[in-house]
This record gives C-alpha cells, structure tokens and sequence, in this order.
C-alpha cells in the first residue's frame, strides 16, 4: 500500500508537488511538453507512460521521471479506472 502522505512529504523534499490524477479506462493524453521535471507514479489501474519514444508500464508505487522538455504521453490500458499521481519540480 503506498502511504500518498508520505509521498508528498518525499517529493516535497525533492522540490517536487503532488497531486492526484484519475483517468477512466481507454484515456490518453498525448504527445506533452513541460518546461520543468514531472514525476508520476501509479496508486492503481494499469498505465503506460511514453517518454520520447520508449514505453514504461511502471508497477504500482514506482516512481517515474519525466525529464523537462521531453515529448511524452500517458496512456490508461487497463479495464478499470487508473489513479496515479503527479508532480512538477518546483522553481
């Protein structure tokens, strides 16, 4: 089980926010750009994350950078609903 306060508290150490996300089975979003570091990592439900062409299918609880400036995408391929949570390097 992953502890999403404890979380916040880590990727605030990291001069990260956190949010929750939900996206409904079949959601895409495609083809991002941000001009600062992004972590995701997954509470629940199955997603692939594309990250200037390669594909990442992190487990529950991994954490995943998404370098600044690169082009990428996330992808709900599970049946149900997938929960994950965000956030961007704070200046």
């Amino acid at each position: 089980m992953v502890d999403r306060e404890q979380i916040t508290t880590d990727w605030g150490a990291r001069g990260f926010s956190c949010e929750l996300w939900t996206d409904r089975p079949g959601q895409r979003w495609e083809d991002f750009v941000h001009p600062t570091d992004e972590l995701v990592l997954v509470l629940e439900g199955e997603m692939e994350f594309e990250i200037e062409g390669q594909l990442h299918h992190p487990p529950a609880g991994d954490t995943l950078l998404i370098p600044a400036g690169a082009v990428h995408s996330a992808r709900n391929i599970g049946t149900t609903s997938a929960r994950w949570l965000y956030g961007y390097r704070q200046a």
